[in-house]
């Protein structure tokens, strides 16, 4: 299994609205049945509640493999990243991962 990890650091504009109400439903039905997992976290403090959060949001998408992904994704990647600047200007950061422990 595979993870893909998108990460937005706390350095611009994120609308958590939009992006879950609107951008991530729309991702999450179009990549379909290949989608075997998803988390959305927004970031609340970086430890202790004086201490801004390193990402104001982080989304990690689980996959049976890097092949599953690009089949689900890249159809439809011009869409959904097009779309990004209907809720951010932040770069995002992304990481694949293998994902060795799951429960």
């Amino acid at each position: 299994m595979v993870k893909i990890s998108i990460l937005y650091p706390d350095t611009g504009r994120f609308d958590k609205d939009y992006y879950l109400d609107i951008h991530m439903p729309l991702s999450i039905e179009k990549q379909g049945d290949a989608l075997k997992g998803i988390s959305v976290e927004i970031g609340l403090n970086g430890g202790n509640a004086e201490v801004k959060p390193p990402y104001v949001a982080m989304c990690h998408l689980l996959y049976d493999s890097i092949e599953a992904f690009r089949t689900a994704f890249l159809p439809h990647a011009e869409l959904l990243t097009a779309d990004m600047i209907n809720y951010t200007d932040i770069q995002p950061v992304y990481q694949i991962s293998e994902v060795k422990i799951y429960k």
